[in-house]
């Protein structure tokens, strides 16, 4: 398991990869992502990337990120998937997947690529591709990015081939040495796919990287690179093999497929909303108020610090304890309708963190033997907290004590149905 942290207050270069209104982490940081993991299990190729979701990043905060290695399902090869959620997730959110693939190892040897195709810069026969104006059109069609991203200096075409050349900015060579291949680097060496051709361009939109095969790395730290970018065999001009090199011809990577796919605006806002605001929320609608019935009979556990007796009209009767209200039972007193415990108000300037460890702890040795003993088997405990939930939009919680004992009280709700109420007052 890899696991960290991304945002765009300490990774500020994502914002320069903005898709469709988005900070997306390019598809190329998911390659640098498994050839990290590769490194860290004995795989020297990813095998198969296949990016299911795109992983916006949010305008504040951040995201927790996980790659997940599992064993190998046979000699060499090891599954893997890549996770995020929100980096202020509540513990039982769940995960979104995007992406999953397998490590493997066995390198092809650089010797039985042809690198050497690329030692002569330009390549001989090649014709240059005038990218003038290339960013310009790439923003009208949604896909923005910023000066580290603007790394392609040149492009040359021969034969259905495209040649790049792209370099990091001044600025940006310091951190190539921080990765296997800068993800950054690695983008700008597409950017030129179907540019020229206004007719592909306008057909396509978005082309971001869908599924990586065969992606091997052979030298790390480049800061400037050279890449040839070859068609499959079927034409699909969506569908290419790469060949990297740096400024000197020495190898760098291969990739032996690398597939892309338009993007739409619709899926990368779905992919964003789950970082803006969950599907789910807890909501609180008024109820109308009924009349108590008369002649109610109620126990409190502890003193009646906040007059039941005086604003319900019921018969309210104080017992020190659970084992005291069981003796008056056991002594002949009739069962009450419903039993209250009515913790003290919070201490303004306590400790914090030990009034609410004090909270949990008294909370569950009274619902311990409370639930222990069959006497009060007939008889809803109530437990009573005063600011301990947030109701209102922007409201704060101002007893935290009394929130984390709720929290331990629907455990024992889920665990005890009928038996407990939670009960919060102004």
């Amino acid at each position: 398991l890899l696991a960290g942290r991304l945002s765009v207050e300490t990774h500020p270069w994502l914002v320069d990869h903005t898709i469709l209104g988005s900070a997306l982490l390019p598809g190329t940081a998911f390659v640098e992502l498994a050839i990290r993991a590769g490194d860290e299990v004995g795989c020297d190729v990813v095998e198969e990337l296949t990016l299911e979701a795109p992983l916006v990043l949010p305008e504040r905060g951040g995201v927790q990120l996980q790659l997940v290695v599992e064993a190998p399902t046979e000699p060499g090869r090891r599954p893997f998937s890549v996770y995020s959620r929100r980096r202020d997730a509540l513990t039982e959110e769940s995960w979104t997947r995007h992406g999953s693939g397998v490590l493997a190892a066995g390198a092809r040897p650089e010797a039985a690529l042809a690198f050497a195709d690329l030692a002569e810069w330009p390549p001989a026969g090649a014709v240059p591709v005038d990218i003038d104006g290339l960013y310009t059109d790439l923003a009208q069609a949604g896909v923005s990015y910023g000066p580290l991203f603007q790394g392609l200096k040149a492009a040359w075409r021969r034969d259905g081939e495209l040649f790049t050349e792209v370099v990091l900015p001044e600025d940006g060579r310091g951190d190539a040495a921080r990765f296997g291949l800068h993800p950054a680097l690695l983008d700008a060496g597409l950017h030129a796919i179907g540019h020229g051709d206004p007719a592909e361009q306008a057909a396509t939109g978005a082309l971001l990287p869908f599924s990586w095969a065969g992606v091997s790395l052979y030298a790390a730290g480049a800061s400037s690179l050279r890449m040839r970018l070859t068609p499959n065999s079927a034409g699909d001009p969506h569908t290419l093999a790469l060949l990297v090199t740096d400024e000197t011809g020495r190898p760098v990577a291969a990739v032996e497929s690398l597939t892309l796919r338009p993007a739409s605006a619709d899926q990368v806002s779905a992919a964003g909303a789950g970082h803006l605001e969950s599907l789910f929320r807890v909501e609180w609608a008024p109820a109308p108020v009924a009349t108590a019935p008369t002649g109610l009979r109620w126990g409190v556990l502890g003193r009646d610090e906040i007059g039941l007796a005086g604003s319900t009209g019921a018969q309210v009767t104080e017992y020190a304890d659970a084992a005291a209200l069981g003796a008056a039972l056991a002594a002949g007193e009739p069962a009450f309708d419903a039993v209250f415990v009515v913790p003290s108000a919070p201490v303004p300037g306590a400790d914090v963190v030990g009034s609410v460890h004090t909270a949990v702890n008294d909370a569950l040795a009274v619902v311990q033997e409370w639930l222990a003993d069959e006497r009060f088997a007939a008889t809803r405990l109530v437990w009573l907290t005063s600011g301990a939930v947030a109701v209102g939009s922007g409201e704060g919680v101002r007893d935290l004590a009394g929130s984390a004992v709720r929290g331990l009280l629907r455990s024992a709700q889920s665990e005890n149905p009928g038996q407990l109420l939670m009960l919060d007052v102004d």
